[in-house]
């Protein structure tokens, strides 16, 4: 065999075996792409996004879209072509395995927490739109979980009203942890709650709980990386009555980052006129009780989203700007916010189309 034939023959085949190598050898990566859009203010498989009842609502045209991440199954193993080519497209990003799967969490473990947060966005965002219109909502502090085998088990449940602990006063969250730890490991604290029944009872009859009970419960060790201290084996969360119906309806999406636009949506749907005035605004972000807005995961691919869909303004969290600025789509504007009020002056200008002063995104924040 003449030597440049052979020469060749053996390129082809080392570059075949390499070619081999990339398809079959997994590497620790997985893929972030945009997903799909939703507009908080039309419809999705044929029923409202947002359904309001026991109020009065508004029409509402234009666009206020809610933006979503894609990413690959916490059990798929994307291999080294793959993987070059995500880094390569521009409308994909690359990240460790880690990154979305910490600690071997399954995609089932995932899926739970998401659908959690994204539970508790659209409380959040519920209790923030109706705060910025002025119309009260009844909150008080919950048992949200209980930890298998902790002191807590059997004694607390989820959905128990803590009113007290030790006869100290709980008014939020926090306070339950700051109470607790007060203990050392061993000693004794007392819950003062409305058991999760009675308050549900309540609750059907329009009516305030008033039967407390006490529950006495040892304390333990914590068995984290963190300084040992004196817990129970329960996380606390803050639980709402609203004074009238808003559902979100809206399937197979998950985590917290919708907060803002579907807060947004319950307002412009609460109130008359369009807060868009007619112009395809989409975001993201989540949002607090308090109406003020945090960073989300994904950004860059959120905007791409937003952008194939046809926004032109896109509602960014301020400490998502710098990441979003470093590649904005072309033809979309990238406004910062930091409350739903900052969102809501926004659009006022937006609509008014007097956008010289909106407060947009650059590559330093």
């Amino acid at each position: 065999m003449p030597r440049r034939t052979a020469t060749m023959l053996a390129s082809t085949l080392m570059l075949i075996a390499l070619l081999c190598a990339g398809v079959l050898i997994p590497v620790p990566y997985a893929e972030m792409s945009p997903g799909p859009t939703v507009n908080t203010l039309g419809e999705h498989d044929g029923e409202p996004v947002l359904q309001i009842s026991g109020h009065k609502t508004y029409p509402a045209d234009g666009h206020l879209n809610m933006t979503t991440v894609r990413v690959t199954s916490a059990g798929y193993r994307m291999n080294l072509v793959e993987a070059v080519y995500g880094w390569l497209a521009h409308d994909s990003r690359i990240v460790p395995h880690d990154t979305l799967y910490p600690d071997g969490k399954t995609e089932e473990q995932s899926t739970q927490e998401n659908a959690e947060e994204f539970s508790q966005s659209q409380e959040s965002a519920k209790v923030a739109a109706l705060k910025e219109l002025g119309i009260p909502v009844r909150s008080w502090v919950i048992v949200s979980t209980v930890v298998k085998g902790s002191p807590a088990e059997g004694r607390l449940h989820a959905g128990d009203v803590i009113k007290a602990v030790d006869g100290a006063a709980v008014k939020q969250p926090a306070d339950v942890a700051k109470l607790v730890t007060k203990h050392k490991p061993g000693q004794k604290v007392v819950f003062t709650v409305v058991p999760a029944k009675e308050q549900a009872a309540a609750e059907k009859a329009h009516r305030t709980a008033s039967r407390t009970q006490d529950v006495t419960i040892t304390t333990a060790t914590s068995d984290d990386s963190g300084a040992k201290r004196a817990i129970v084996g329960i996380s606390a969360g803050t639980d709402h009555t609203f004074p009238f119906s808003i559902d979100i309806k809206l399937a197979d999406v998950g985590g917290p980052s919708a907060g803002l636009m579907f807060a947004l949506g319950i307002y412009d749907k609460l109130t008359p006129g369009d807060l868009t005035g007619g112009t395809f605004v989409a975001g993201t972000g989540t949002i607090d009780d308090n109406g003020t807005v945090g960073p989300i995961g994904g950004v860059e691919m959120k905007t791409v989203g937003a952008r194939d869909k046809g926004a032109r303004y896109f509602l960014t969290p301020a400490d998502n700007c710098a990441a979003a600025a470093k590649d904005t789509p072309s033809g979309l504007t990238l406004v910062k916010v930091k409350t739903i009020g900052d969102a809501l002056g926004a659009l006022k200008d937006i609509r008014s189309g007097d956008t010289a002063a909106l407060p947009k995104c650059t590559t330093k924040g």
